[in-house]
């Protein structure tokens, strides 16, 4: 929990913006001042840094890697609480300008007190087109982050990779998996990586699949075309990967699909879980 916190949780949501002007027309302030959340990560902010802070406002410390090819990526991490350090890229120079990868050390406290460090990141992963560049730079990327996650185990007490990974890992996580399988976003080399992830290599685990269970999704993505939506026939894209410590401090996730179509602030429904520490 963290240290100025009264409340017994530490609640981190995660959402793709697709656009952050665009979702805070939509309604997406409404969606926050009600959720109580203390950290809030953001993927494809697509903003400069200054209409991030003057959207999301006062109250929230604010770290923010704009992409240098305006109008695309851009990832955000907004905290009630001021990190004890920052890190704005992945480690790799390719991607320092990328915008698709920040770093917030946080100093939390349990119940009892005790202090320990807490590392988020918010991500990006690029959604690839198979058999192109995009789709290498898509697995140059997961395999800066297969050398990164080892790294944050080592550096603090507690990690939490956060964000749009843009794969989904099982049959569970893709309604219409069948017709996807050969498609950027459920590739056997994709999977691959999420398999290494949570494997006895790095040893990670998947935070909202350990909550839910083995059950079809629940979805975090769906399309805009046709009836998607309305069908749930979505993808679960948005992640909460976390050390296995903090896994097991997890009490609850919640996808925050909103009533219908029309009155959604993106494409993407914020991933919600809280942890007691």
């Amino acid at each position: 929990m963290s240290s100025a916190l009264k409340k017994d949780h530490l609640r981190i949501a995660t959402v793709n913006v697709n656009g952050l002007r665009a979702a805070y027309k939509k309604g997406m302030s409404e969606w926050l001042a009600t959720r109580e959340v203390d950290i809030l990560t953001l993927q494809e902010v697509r903003a400069p840094d200054a209409i991030v802070r003057q959207l999301i406002g006062e109250g929230w410390h604010i770290l923010h890697a704009e992409a240098e090819a305006k109008g695309r990526a851009g990832v955000a991490i907004a905290s009630r609480e001021e990190p004890l350090v920052t890190r704005d890229h992945i480690g790799d120079d390719y991607f320092a300008t990328a915008g698709r990868w920040v770093e917030a050390d946080f100093r939390v406290r349990d119940a009892e007190g005790n202090a320990s460090q807490l590392t988020v990141v918010s991500a990006y992963v690029h959604s690839g087109e198979a058999g192109t560049p995009k789709q290498e730079d898509k697995y140059r990327f997961l395999d800066l982050m297969s050398t990164r996650l080892p790294e944050l185990t080592k550096h603090s007490d507690h990690a939490l990779v956060t964000g749009d990974l843009n794969v989904g890992h099982t049959e569970l996580d893709i309604k219409n998996w069948k017709g996807n399988v050969k498609r950027a976003g459920f590739l056997p080399e994709e999977r691959a990586y999420f398999d290494r992830f949570f494997g006895e290599e790095i040893g990670w685990k998947d935070v909202h699949r350990g909550l839910a269970g083995n059950v079809n999704g629940p979805y975090t993505w769906w399309s805009q075309r046709g009836q998607a939506f309305d069908n749930d026939t979505g993808w679960r894209i948005d992640y909460h990967l976390a050390t296995p410590a903090l896994a097991a401090a997890a009490v609850s996730a919640v996808v925050d699909r909103a009533p219908s179509w029309d009155t959604r602030f993106s494409d993407h429904a914020p991933l919600v879980v809280d942890y007691r520490l």
